[in-house]
């Protein structure tokens, strides 16, 4: 019987490490090497094409202590990933609420929120980028339509941070809606009936039933759109490459111009491991904050 208990558990061990080994090659491959390769070249002064560098300790994470745009490009960031989970929360909550009740062309209105979350996001910018341009630009072409002067989105720094954070969020709260729209059909509705019953208004069915009830969505959600936000790439680099000047990076636009524009892959680098463990640091607070959040209110 031991023996045969023994034989099972190695043939379960087997299958399980056959099923795992291609994700946990595949991790290795794409994720652990890049990350120590570029942990090495962060101690470098490599230009990114030369065959020849120097090891020149920690001055490259020194750099990033006074560097005037790797300041902004934080600012910048933090700004991109609150602010469009924040508004991603606020647009899916709401929608996942209005697709729940049955009505005409539900499905259509599903679709058509989710469709530009299935874009490429540089496309997706591309698009915003035509909308918000100074000259024939559909959203100055609407406001002279009505009386208003133009407006040089793009022109002037906080304007381009704000304009690529609504587009982020319009782009990607159809994510949100899903995950939210999912939570909502896994909550009884014995639950609204009971609270009917005892005459609870529409808003206290949201504060006292809905809301605890979708806090493991919440979760879920917050978490994905903050990671999106703080690596926010595609959109900013269509809609405004950075500019003006170095106005609207963030710390993933600004990796990209300091090794082909600058020629510096060493300092890249360096700024690419800060914005690792940056992205993984709030990510784990704030997951646990939330998860104690969820815990508390079972």
């Amino acid at each position: 019987m031991f023996t045969r208990r023994r034989t099972q558990k190695a043939t379960e061990n087997r299958v399980l490490w056959t099923m795992t080994s291609p994700a946990i090659i595949l991790m290795i491959v794409f994720v652990l090497m890049p990350l120590v390769i570029g942990l090495n070249i962060s101690f470098t002064n490599w230009n990114g094409y030369s065959q020849s560098y120097y090891y020149i300790g920690i001055e490259n994470y020194r750099r990033l202590v006074t560097d005037p745009m790797f300041q902004k490009a934080i600012i910048n960031t933090v700004v991109y990933g609150m602010g469009s989970t924040l508004l991603q929360t606020i647009l899916g909550v709401s929608y996942a609420l209005l697709l729940n009740q049955p009505f005409a062309l539900k499905n259509t209105m599903q679709t058509v929120v989710y469709l530009p979350a299935m874009l490429s996001s540089i496309l997706v910018g591309y698009v915003w980028c035509f909308m918000v341009e100074y000259s024939h630009g559909a959203i100055n072409d609407i406001a002279l339509l009505f009386g208003v002067s133009k407006v040089d989105w793009m022109g002037n720094g906080n304007r381009a941070v704000l304009m690529i954070t609504i587009a982020n969020t319009l782009t990607f709260c159809g994510k949100a809606m899903l995950i939210y729209l999912a939570g909502l059909k896994g909550i009884p509705q014995s639950y609204y009936e009971a609270a009917g019953i005892d005459g609870a208004s529409g808003f206290q069915c949201f504060r006292f039933i809905t809301l605890p009830n979708l806090l493991p969505a919440i979760t879920t959600s917050t978490i994905l759109n903050l990671i999106g936000g703080l690596k926010l790439f595609g959109v900013i680099q269509s809609m405004s490459g950075g500019g003006p000047g170095y106005a609207s990076h963030s710390l993933s636009t600004l990796i990209n111009t300091i090794y082909f524009s600058y020629q510096d892959a060493g300092y890249a680098s360096a700024i690419g491991i800060f914005t690792f463990l940056f992205i993984m640091s709030i990510s784990i607070v704030l997951q646990s904050y939330l998860n104690r959040k969820a815990e508390s209110n079972e």
